[in-house]
């Protein structure tokens, strides 16, 4: 026998399986190690090697981990307070709900405060805990900053841009930056030579600044239709311009506040389920109760779950991904193979990792959901190790 032949397997048996291709029903995963051994529609017995482990998974979803771009905390903690402490709180919290990658989030702050956190926080990017940072903020519109800092708030100037990347240490891998403000074009190019996307968001820039910006490298939407003008039938503004460039991902927040069914729809339409990740903008009150909470200089009350600064600006969510693909499934009538593409493919794609995760496929990290009849989080895993066990 073989080192490989003699390695511990754990075998998920008879679940609807979320491939590539569609749905395997009564399929099967066999996990060696920290990947996916095999992924077959054939449930018979037979894997060579012995299974540590079998799950009778009859019933259940088994669909790929999911993969968060735009999360700010959860748990209680924020990733803007810059500790390590923190940081693994917000994440752990989001794991349990199914979410096996992310890029933590930071709110505007002084560039001496992002560059500290972007220092702490890209060590656990070193390690594996965070898959990268995004910054969103401090190079927005004053006019659609949302829950962020308007006196902290600038235009991205080289230096200020070339700062925060050099001080994430080739971690950061997403930037929102507003086009129309001066250099946001210049920016949009710098990113793109840097290795990281260039997100278009918190902007009142017109169609045609949106264009220019894509032209110059920009390939992500920050929650599109949230904090940016609305679509004109004469003056379209960045939504337009965003939707229809097959080069962009548009974020989308599924948490029934954030847009209208009538309006995700409109976009999921529009771009597509190859177009479109669905997000949560958490802040620290995801997976908590209603009270006061932080984020960045601010503070933020949460209301029947919904996060709001005092004069009801929103500020954030308190989503997490499993409650996203719910309401994709029940509420949005998305197949679940659509909806996963959204929670899992299409970002993981975005951020350049679609070769190690974000499907189910031989090989890859066995990062992988389990959900009941009801498609709630009932297994995570990550790497092969359980983090809930079914």
């Amino acid at each position: 026998m073989t080192a490989t032949d003699a390695r511990a397997r754990t075998v998920l048996a008879g679940a609807h399986v979320v491939r590539p291709g569609g749905v395997d029903e009564g399929g099967r995963v066999t996990v060696e190690g920290s990947r996916i051994a095999t992924a077959t529609a054939d449930n018979r017995d037979g894997v060579a090697g012995h299974a540590t482990e079998t799950h009778d998974l009859t019933g259940h979803w088994i669909v790929p981990g999911f993969v968060d771009i735009h999360v700010h905390g959860g748990g209680g903690a924020s990733f803007s307070a810059g500790t390590a402490e923190e940081a693994l709180t917000a994440i752990d919290t989001h794991r349990r709900h199914g979410t096996t990658t992310m890029l933590a989030s930071t709110v505007t702050g002084t560039l001496d405060d992002l560059a500290r956190q972007a220092g702490a926080l890209s060590e656990l990017v070193e390690q594996g805990d965070l898959a990268g940072l995004h910054f969103e903020g401090p190079f927005i519109s004053p006019g659609r900053c949302g829950a962020h800092d308007p006196d902290l708030l600038r235009a991205p100037e080289p230096d200020a841009v070339r700062r925060l990347l050099d001080a994430a240490r080739g971690t950061a891998r997403m930037m929102t930056v507003a086009p129309e403000l001066p250099g946001g074009i210049e920016a949009v190019r710098l990113l793109a030579e840097r290795g990281a996307i260039a997100a278009i968001g918190h902007t009142d820039a017109t169609y045609e600044t949106t264009r220019a910006a894509i032209e110059a490298g920009a390939r992500a939407a920050t929650h599109l239709f949230n904090a940016m003008p609305p679509l004109g039938h004469r003056a379209p503004g960045p939504v337009a311009a965003l939707l229809e460039d097959e080069r962009i991902t548009v974020e989308l927040v599924n948490d029934g506040t954030h847009l209208h069914p009538s309006v995700l729809r409109l976009a999921l339409r529009a771009a597509g389920p190859d177009r479109v990740a669905f997000i949560t903008d958490a802040m620290g009150a995801a997976g908590m109760g209603d009270g006061s909470y932080p984020l960045g200089p601010l503070r933020v009350e949460v209301r029947d779950g919904v996060a709001r600064l005092p004069d009801g600006t929103i500020a954030g969510s308190t989503l997490t991904l499993d409650h996203a693909l719910r309401r994709a499934v029940t509420v949005d009538g998305r197949p679940v193979d659509h909806a996963v593409r959204a929670l899992s493919t299409t970002p993981a794609r975005l951020l350049g990792i679609a070769d190690r995760t974000g499907s189910i496929e031989e090989g890859k990290d066995a990062d992988l959901v389990v959900l009941d009849a009801d498609l709630t989080v009932v297994g995570v895993m990550r790497r092969g190790e359980w983090l809930v066990k079914p």
